[in-house]
């Protein structure tokens, strides 16, 4: 499948002196200044009637720019029916419920049965958006929201409000170890110098802010609610970590089974038998990409983790006592 683009429009006086790239970026912000490029090189744009391949000529002002290009499908990805929790879809964006255990996009060892796949295979139209209109992602066994952009122009503005972090997401998580107060991690992430699969927090990283309140406290658990001021990979679970508190079931992060004194039987065996971090994307805040309106969606806390909480809720109650003694 082809998207047809077509567009002709007046270059405004505020562009004197502008560059040519720099002012079809201006003219047209549903399209990245990447993809703009592109078309300016393959000659799909002409500036009154006339072919311009020249990026950096200076605009004057009331030049007529026409744009005429397909953008092609991407044929890389195999569309699957694979099953979506689908939360929310206009023509513009479809937010998804996102299981454990459902990679978002193929790679090294999930060449397909991901997200991608089953996005292509539930809305075709999205081979010409790129990554199938991916904007964010979830690890393999993290649940809850994302949202994706079902066409280039809502793609654009949500990278670029992620960019400008416009767009608010919170987690529940439960975390190994008593925490007593809520906090922040400011700490830069960077890919782990000698485990290629694991990030780290590193001086030659990316900046990271992570915050985090308490919303539970068990005997030697607690229930945590993070919000995300950035976005790198694994940045709440490297960052937990990094203050000493992986969470529970992180394969990756420490978050082996670390039961109290005298746990519950159910408590001990659930904690050995937890296989992926306890973590889930339990809100989304943006405002639409395209219409600008402020929308928000909540996602129950799954199953797992439910039965988790209230497992601990038990043990410290059945245990109570001998917190004192």
């Amino acid at each position: 499948m082809a998207e047809i683009i077509q567009h002709t429009d007046t270059v405004p006086e505020t562009c004197l002196g502008k560059r040519f790239d720099q002012t079809l970026a201006e003219m047209f912000p549903e399209y990245s200044r990447s993809r703009i490029k592109e078309w300016i090189l393959a000659g799909h744009v002409t500036l009154n009637g006339a072919i311009l391949i020249i990026p950096r000529e200076k605009m004057f002002g009331g030049e007529v720019i026409k744009i005429s290009t397909e953008v092609e499908g991407d044929v890389r990805f195999e569309p699957q029916n694979l099953p979506l929790n689908i939360v929310y879809e206009d023509d513009d964006i479809i937010v998804i419920n996102k299981p454990a255990g459902f990679v978002v996009h193929p790679g090294a060892g999930n060449p397909d049965g991901t997200v991608l796949n089953a996005l292509l295979y539930y809305c075709p139209q999205l081979d010409v958006v790129p990554r199938a209109g991916i904007v964010h992602r979830l690890d393999k066994d993290t649940t809850g929201l994302m949202v994706i952009a079902k066409t280039i122009a809502a793609q654009t503005n949500l990278v670029d409000a992620i960019q400008e972090r416009e767009i608010t997401r919170e987690y529940e998580a439960i975390a190994n170890g008593l925490m007593t107060a809520g906090g922040v991690v400011d700490e830069p992430i960077g890919r782990h110098s000698t485990k290629r699969t694991h990030m780290a927090v590193s001086p030659f990283g990316r900046p990271s802010v992570t915050h985090y309140r308490v919303m539970e406290k068990f005997r030697l658990h607690t229930r945590l609610r993070l919000r995300l001021e950035t976005g790198r990979t694994h940045q709440i679970r490297v960052h937990m970590a990094h203050i000493t508190h992986p969470l529970i079931g992180d394969p990756n992060y420490g978050g082996r089974p670390r039961p109290p004194k005298n746990a519950t039987e159910d408590l001990r065996d659930l904690l050995r038998s937890f296989k992926r971090q306890a973590l889930h994307a339990a809100m989304l805040s943006l405002f639409h990409p395209i219409t600008g309106e402020e929308m928000t969606w909540h996602a129950p806390i799954p199953d797992d983790m439910v039965n988790l909480t209230n497992v601990l809720r038990e043990d410290s109650k059945l245990n109570a006592t001998d917190d004192y003694l």
